[in-house]
């Protein structure tokens, strides 16, 4: 069901997600045949060197797991056929004890849609978090996979735009992008509106870490929560691979793309990329870092 948030009279974008339809995980054992077929990789190179050199299939993403110190590779339902032989091949080379597969039903993409809004033709999507440029332009901050095929956008669909995209990074070190709003005077407010009238103060920026509790707003599924389960993921989308995110097991749907991750304190942590899954079986989410973001487009966090 489509959430319905309360709409008050102040600038906002609402972040809308990069979705991915992922299930239950199942982990992948590599059959023997594969393990003795496998051709010889450097033994000096990081697993995911190598996984990014053989295996950059789109489909597929991996993180490593700060328990174990594995790489952890997920491939959704559309590898196969040769596209898994290259898969289960790269791993072998490796070495299971280095990297171990599992499989994720559906497939990773990227949405943008949803409730509350911003539009630029065709295209719709929410806006993240409120930030302030380096030169004191007010601006927002949102997913750059948003902004690929449109500049201006307005809070209305075929309304009067309201802001203008200035720097975008996707594919490739990120998904991110910086609208400035078009009136200079413009005072939008540093906070996530969770629905039913309330809302959350962000603070400040902060770096993500494992395990960490924290919490997603988009404008299809609303405010969720979940934990951070890995950082410096890749993930290698249809339309071109990501490094460098946030990995968590915050559920995400159609809709719910650049929307805000933040934690209950009033920290902004992430925009959201992709993932699998729906709200329903859960699945898994990956996000821009905030802190990377601001650098990247020399901005901070509204009011900080």
């Amino acid at each position: 069901m489509r959430a319905r948030h309360k709409r008050i009279n102040r600038p906002k974008i609402v972040v809308t997600a990069a979705t991915i339809t992922l299930a239950a995980a199942v982990v992948i054992a590599l059959p023997q045949a594969n393990a003795a077929n496998t051709e010889a990789v450097d033994p000096a190179a990081a697993p995911t060197e190598t996984l990014r050199s053989k295996a950059s299939i789109p489909g597929t993403a991996w993180a490593e797991d700060p328990q174990t110190g594995q790489v952890v590779v997920t491939a959704d339902s559309t590898v196969k056929g040769d596209k898994w032989n290259t898969l289960m091949s790269t791993v072998g080379s490796i070495g299971t004890n280095k990297v171990r597969v599992q499989r994720a039903p559906g497939k990773f993409t990227l949405f943008a849609e949803g409730g509350d809004a911003i539009f630029s033709g065709n295209s719709r999507c929410s806006l993240g978090f409120n930030v302030t440029t380096n030169a004191g332009a007010p601006a927002i901050l949102t997913a750059g996979h948003c902004v690929t095929a449109a500049r201006r956008w307005s809070l209305t669909q075929g309304g009067t735009p309201i802001a203008t995209a200035r720097q975008s990074r996707f594919p490739g070190n990120g998904d991110f992008a910086l609208l400035t709003y078009d009136n200079p005077a413009t005072r939008p407010p540093s906070a996530v509106d969770t629905g039913g009238g309330r809302i959350v103060q962000i603070r400040r920026a902060a770096a993500a870490t494992v395990n960490q509790r924290v919490f997603r707003m988009g404008s299809t599924t609303g405010l969720r929560n979940g934990r951070v389960t890995a950082l410096g993921a890749t993930v290698n989308y249809p339309e071109g691979t990501v490094t460098g995110l946030i990995q968590t097991t915050v559920c995400a749907e159609p809709g719910d793309s650049g929307g805000s991750l933040f934690t209950q304190d009033g920290s902004a942590i992430g925009l959201t990329s992709g993932g699998s899954g729906d709200c329903r079986s859960g699945g898994v989410t990956f996000f821009q870092p905030v802190t990377t973001a601001l650098t990247a487009v020399g901005a901070k966090i509204s009011g900080t």
